[in-house]
């Protein structure tokens, strides 16, 4: 995995919270901290999505029975959206 520098600028008050954290021994360092933070905000991103993707399924209207037919169209569908 390669590892990447970013630099910013935080209040002090954001600075102080996360050196708390780290002291308190949550967290090795300020790295670890701040890579939880986006794994978080990825598994709440990718639950948000899926929340989405439920009640669009719900809203489209009566289900149907699913046969091989219907399970090679859906992935017709997907596949062709991927690209």
């Amino acid at each position: 995995m390669s590892r990447n520098t970013m630099s910013f600028a935080l209040p002090e008050s954001m600075r102080s919270y996360i050196d708390d954290r780290v002291r308190g021994g949550d967290y090795g360092n300020t790295s670890e901290y701040l890579r939880d933070l986006i794994r978080r905000d990825q598994q709440s991103e990718a639950a948000r999505r899926l929340r989405l993707l439920i009640a669009d399924g719900l809203e489209s209207g009566e289900g149907r029975p699913l046969t091989s037919d219907v399970v090679d169209e859906l992935r017709t569908r997907a596949f062709s959206r991927a690209v």
